[in-house]
């Protein structure tokens, strides 16, 4: 019975702490202009591939639009909206997908990453076709 405890508080640990290293999660963003929270974007992975779409407007009205979005995102509310599509785990980072930023209505590579001993903090690296890349500190919400 004690070998029985012992394993499955082992297990729920070793759970714990696979969970706490995952990418999934809600985030808050942070504007790079002001340094204001912006949003939440709620990262979740499916069919092997990660995700994320916004589940709060922090500074725009809940009504938003994506006005500069193209195609059939163009006119559509901002909250719901899939912004991170179709990245693949590879060597510690998710990557070879797309970021999509609601503001301009533009897509971008993008690989996301946790820092060592900061499960709290995701790294969001967005990448032009040029090579120009900007990266992003997207907080853990608890």
């Amino acid at each position: 019975m004690k070998t029985i405890l012992v394993v499955f508080f082992a297990l729920s640990a070793t759970l714990n702490a696979a969970y706490s290293q995952s990418a999934g999660g809600t985030w808050k963003t942070i504007d790079d202009k002001t340094g204001e929270a912006k949003s939440h974007v709620e990262v979740y992975e499916k069919n092997g591939k990660l995700y994320g779409k916004v589940v709060k407007l922090l500074l725009s009205a809940p009504d938003s639009k994506c006005d500069e979005c193209k195609g059939d995102r163009k006119g559509k509310p901002v909250l719901g909206m899939l912004i991170v599509e179709g990245l693949s785990f590879s060597e510690g980072k998710w990557k070879n997908g797309n970021i999509m930023d609601p503001e301009n209505g533009n897509f971008y590579g993008c690989t996301l990453w946790l820092e060592t001993g900061k499960p709290d903090e995701l790294r969001v690296k967005g990448i032009h076709w040029t090579g120009l890349s900007r990266t992003q500190t997207w907080y853990r919400v608890k």
